[in-house]
């Protein structure tokens, strides 16, 4: 896998992978864009970020897998369909050698939404008092 270097944007992030790589994180991008289009792309952390008035999901190729960052709260059947990709932080990998699961990415997309708006909203309820 490409050494990991200092990216300016989500394009040159994908550019240093391998073509097949590449693929994949290009697919990956466009499921987290469609399932959150008022999300905007950054590089935090080095990594891929989409955020929306704050940090929403990160996903990154590593040399036999891609990882999503944070991890997935609540929802007990995703939580279940999730358990084989937990990492030690709970954070995902999916491995490469098999295939990527993008309807499960938006699935985790979706959650990652809907945890994030009601963290916003409990932030705002807070500052009305």
């Amino acid at each position: 896998m490409a050494k990991r270097l200092k990216s300016a944007t989500i394009d040159h992030y994908i550019a240093a992978f391998p073509d097949d790589v590449q693929a994949i994180l290009e697919k990956i991008r466009a499921t987290i864009r469609k399932a959150a289009p008022e999300a905007k792309e950054k590089i935090s952390y080095q990594i891929p970020a989409f955020t929306m008035n704050g940090d929403l999901i990160y996903f990154a190729a590593f040399k036999q897998h891609i990882g999503m960052y944070p991890p997935v709260r609540g929802d007990e059947k995703l939580q279940k369909e999730l358990a084989r990709y937990r990492g030690e932080k709970g954070n995902l990998k999916f491995p490469l050698d098999e295939p990527m699961p993008y309807a499960l990415i938006t699935r985790i997309v979706k959650a990652r939404l809907k945890e994030h708006r009601a963290r916003l909203a409990a932030k705002q309820a807070k500052k009305k008092r």
